[in-house]
């Protein structure tokens, strides 16, 4: 049998999913059922027949149902890092915690916690969320632990609305800068940027969010909102901000927005061409920055839409949006798949081509469950209006 012990989880019965430290897992219905039985009852164990009896009943399965269901739920919980569903010979299937993790001695190590944050560091500017979640879901195989940055900001990297909207765990403050983000990346433009203004007026955000927010996110709101003049003279402030090398990596991003800015402005091709000449030639050759290769790729595509060169565009399109999907950065995802549809809604293309982009938009928000908790969302910006 065994003895019971406590574990970091935290579980959504609601949307059958499981995190741990910074990680979540999506579980189908009998996944669900299966992991919420044997975490009833961890550290005890149960036969085929048991279990059959217990998450099956009054169905006909095959022991087989069991394997099965053990194999894709051991596989899905390999992501977290303390538990693991573990067979005893005679026993049966448990949920246990992996051995000894917890007692690495360079836990306690500085200079492993800093070179790990090191490299995590670099994960993050050069885009790759992917490997950013691997260390995350290893740390403490590795010997370390994440600091309060970065604990919350794998949520908002994986695209973990629920708990950026309902943890306990992570004051208000720390979340809403990543809870806003996501909200700019549904609805109307217009709506999104009168939030932000406010955002900004009031003083909200961290130094370095509210920066961030001035002189970068800002500007496709009011490009999409159909003002990307106010967006070009947002960009004197950001040019001034960025001759302070501490923002030298914000440069690949502005260039690429500031290309987009004067697409939707209308701008003669020989300014745009330019623009893009150096970007490709100069910016992103300097700093290969994954999301930002990945986000030139979707401006050059709406670049073709509006040449109306549909076949080249919609080649670029899907490379950019396979470029950040491969990258791992959710929000990064949406929100070019939000920038693709508000741009075709300005430039209409093929309808066959609007169309496609809507359905992948669409996905993307059933997927992360955007529309469902867009309720939750609203009321968790108008708190932090209100309150921070």
């Amino acid at each position: 049998m065994g003895k019971r012990f406590r574990m970091r989880l935290d579980i959504n019965k609601n949307e059958l999913k499981v995190s741990m430290d910074g990680v979540t897992v999506q579980l189908l219905p009998k996944e669900f059922a299966l992991f919420q039985f044997l975490y009833r009852n961890r550290g005890h164990y149960f036969t085929r027949e048991q279990l059959l009896d217990q998450v099956w009943p009054l169905e006909y399965p095959v022991e087989r149902t069991v394997d099965d269901h053990i194999y894709r739920l051991r596989k899905k919980l390999a992501l977290f890092s303390g538990v693991e569903i573990k067979t005893v010979r005679g026993s049966g299937y448990g949920l246990a915690p992996r051995d000894s993790e917890e007692y690495f001695p360079t836990s306690q190590d500085i200079e492993v916690h800093d070179s790990m944050h090191d490299i995590l560091r670099k994960y993050h500017l050069y885009g790759q969320g992917r490997s950013m979640m691997v260390l995350a879901r290893e740390q403490d195989t590795l010997g370390y632990k994440l600091d309060s940055f970065y604990s919350s900001y794998v949520h908002f990297v994986q695209g973990d609305l629920q708990w950026l909207l309902q943890t306990d765990n992570v004051p208000l403050q720390e979340r809403f800068y990543w809870a806003l983000l996501f909200y700019m990346f549904s609805g109307d433009p217009k709506d999104k940027l009168v939030i932000c203004e406010q955002v900004l007026e009031k003083k909200l955000l961290s130094p370095v969010q509210h920066r961030e927010m001035e002189i970068l996110n800002i500007l496709d709101l009011y490009a999409l909102a159909g003002m990307p003049e106010k967006a070009l003279e947002r960009l004197k402030l950001s040019y001034h901000v960025l001759t302070d090398p501490e923002y030298e990596n914000f440069i690949p991003q502005t260039k690429i927005t500031e290309l987009f800015v004067h697409l939707v402005a209308g701008s003669e091709e020989r300014m745009l061409q330019s623009m893009a000449d150096e970007i490709e030639g100069k910016i992103l050759p300097a700093k290969p920055f994954l999301r930002e290769n990945g986000n030139y790729k979707i401006v050059k595509g709406l670049w073709r839409l509006r040449q109306e060169a549909w076949y080249d565009a919609e080649n670029l399109l899907d490379e950019g949006l396979q470029v950040l999907e491969n990258s791992g950065f959710v929000p990064m995802y949406l929100y070019a798949l939000y920038r693709i549809n508000h741009f075709c809604e300005l430039f209409p293309p093929k309808e066959r081509i609007r169309e496609k982009y809507a359905n992948l938009y669409d996905d993307e928000l059933e997927r992360l469950g955007l529309n469902k908790l867009i309720p939750q969302m609203n009321a968790l910006i108008q708190k932090g209006l209100n309150r921070l």
